[in-house]
C-alpha cells in the first residue's frame, strides 16, 4: 500500500472489491456512449488498483480517466459486489489535485470564487447586466449563439434574475403557532443565484407547514462540485463555514439534490480525526431533501397539498436526480407529493432514474458525451407525453432544458415545489 496516497488507502477496501465482472457496462451512461474499457467502472479500478498496489504515477492519462466519470452511482447500485467506484473515484482525484494540481480554471473558481458568497454574486450580478444581448428561448432560459467555442454553442442557460434569493426572503419565516421544528433552509448556488423563484416556493411551502425557516446569509456553498472534483482542502473550508452557522438547527432542509448529497457527504470524504468525523456525521444527519422532510419528517396529510391552478389537468412526469435516487436513497417521496395533487396526471417515465448526463462540471469538460446522455432522456420523455417534466434538482433542469431545446421540444422543467402551495387548515 503507497502511503503517500493520503485519500486513496482510506478507500483500499472498496478498490479490492471488484471481481472485474464487467457487470456494470450493461448500466454505465458513459460506457454506453463510448465503449471504452476506461468509461467503465471496471476500468477505472484497474488503473486505481494498479497506483496502490503497483506503484505506477498518476498520469495525465490517469486523470483524463477518472475524470470521465459522472459519480452518478449507476454502477454501484448495479454492481454484484456493491464496489464504491464512486468513493475510489472522489479519492483518486483528491490524491491527483495534491500531488499534480488542479486545472487552474478550476482551481481559481473553487478557491476564490465558490469560497466567497459576496465574489461569486458580484461576477453573476455582472454578467446579468449583459444577458439582454442573448436571444430567448424558453420560459428562464437563453440561447447561446452556434459561433461561441464547441463546449458552449448552441446551449440554452438559465436567465440570471434581477434578485437574489436573500433578497426576496426574509432571513427568518415563521409559521402561525408554536414552530414543529427550526430549521436551516440550505438554499445552494443555483437556488440562490438561478433560481430563486424556487427558493421563495420552498420557504414558502416549509412555512405554512408549522415550520420556523431561516435562510442564514453566513452559508455557503455546499462544496460537492469542489471536493468531489478533488479539492478536498477547499471543500472542507466550505464544510465547516456551513456547519459553524448551520448545525445548531433541528434539521437542515434543502431543495437541491446535489446539495443534499454533498452535505450528507462530508464525514465520508473530508473527515481527518475520529472527532471530525463524529461532528460531520452528527451534522449529516440533520440533513434532509425537502422531499424527504415533507413526507418522512412531517408526515404532511396530502390533503394540505393544493396544485396550482395553472397546472390542473396537466400530465406530469418525474425525472429522479442521480444525487437523490441513488446517493440518498430517496426515491417515493416525490412520488406520493406528485400522485397526492387534485388534478394533476402523474405518468412514470420509462427511464426515470437514468443519469441525465449534467454531472456538474461534467457537462462542460465533456459536453459531446453529456448531450448523448440527455438525449436518452428526451427519449424517455418524449414517451409519456408529458406536459411538464418535474425534478429536484436545479442542475438537472438546466441539462433537461437544453436538451428538449436541442430537440425543438417546448416542454417545461420546474422543480416539484413550483407545482403547489399548503392549504390553509382551519
Amino acid at each position: 500500500m503507497n502511503q503517500a496516497l493520503k485519500n486513496l488507502t482510506k478507500f483500499q477496501a472498496d478498490v479490492e472489491q471488484c471481481m472485474k465482472c464487467g457487470f456494470c457496462a450493461y448500466f454505465c451512461p458513459i460506457y454506453k456512449e463510448e465503449k471504452q474499457e476506461g468509461s467503465l467502472a471496471r476500468g477505472k479500478n484497474e488503473i486505481v488498483r494498479s497506483v496502490l498496489n503497483n506503484g505506477h504515477k498518476m498520469s495525465r492519462r490517469f486523470f483524463s480517466i477518472i475524470d470521465n466519470c459522472l459519480l452518478c452511482k449507476t454502477c454501484v447500485v448495479n454492481c454484484p459486489s456493491k464496489t464504491r467506484i464512486d468513493h475510489a473515484v472522489t479519492a483518486a482525484r483528491a490524491d491527483f489535485a495534491i500531488e499534480k494540481g488542479l486545472p487552474p480554471i478550476k482551481s481559481f473558481a473553487f478557491k476564490f470564487i465558490l469560497s466567497n458568497r459576496t465574489i461569486f454574486g458580484m461576477i453573476l450580478r455582472i454578467v446579468s447586466w449583459f444577458q439582454f444581448i442573448l436571444p430567448k428561448s424558453e420560459g428562464r432560459f437563453r440561447h447561446l449563439p452556434n459561433f461561441l467555442p464547441a463546449i458552449m454553442a448552441g446551449r440554452t442557460i438559465p436567465h440570471f434574475p434581477s434578485k437574489f434569493l436573500r433578497k426576496l426572503v426574509p432571513e427568518r419565516s415563521l409559521p402561525e403557532g408554536t414552530p414543529r421544528y427550526k430549521i436551516a433552509f440550505f438554499s445552494g448556488c443555483a437556488t440562490e443565484f438561478m433560481f430563486p423563484e424556487v427558493g421563495v416556493e420552498l420557504v414558502e411551502i416549509l412555512k405554512n407547514l408549522g415550520c420556523e425557516v431561516v435562510l442564514d446569509k453566513r452559508q455557503g456553498c455546499c462544496g460537492a462540485p469542489v471536493y468531489f472534483s478533488g479539492d478536498f482542502k477547499t471543500g472542507k473550508k466550505l464544510a465547516l463555514n456551513n456547519m459553524k452557522y448551520l448545525e445548531e438547527y433541528d434539521y437542515i432542509v434543502t431543495g437541491c439534490a446535489t446539495c443534499g448529497s454533498g452535505l450528507k457527504d462530508y464525514p465520508t470524504y473530508l473527515a481527518d480525526t475520529p472527532e471530525e468525523k463524529k461532528r460531520f456525521e452528527s451534522f449529516a444527519a440533520k440533513v434532509k431533501d425537502f422531499n424527504e422532510f415533507v413526507i418522512d419528517i412531517l408526515s404532511a396529510d396530502p390533503e394540505v397539498f393544493k396544485l396550482k391552478p395553472e397546472f390542473a389537468g396537466k400530465r406530469v412526469t418525474w425525472h429522479s436526480p442521480c444525487h437523490l435516487v441513488r446517493h440518498q436513497e430517496i426515491n417515493e417521496q416525490p412520488r406520493k407529493i406528485l400522485k397526492s395533487l387534485d388534478n394533476l396526471r402523474f405518468v412514470e417515465m420509462p427511464n426515470a432514474d437514468q443519469c441525465c448526463g449534467m454531472g456538474g462540471s461534467y457537462t462542460i469538460t465533456h459536453y459531446d458525451v453529456s448531450k448523448k446522455i440527455a438525449d436518452r432522456k428526451v427519449e424517455g420523455i418524449k414517451a409519456t407525453g408529458a406536459d411538464i417534466v418535474v425534478t429536484a434538482c436545479p442542475g438537472c433542469v438546466i441539462q433537461i432544458r437544453d436538451a428538449l431545446s436541442r430537440h425543438n421540444i417546448k416542454t417545461p422543467v420546474c422543480h416539484i415545489a413550483e407545482l403547489f402551495q399548503i392549504r390553509k387548515t382551519k
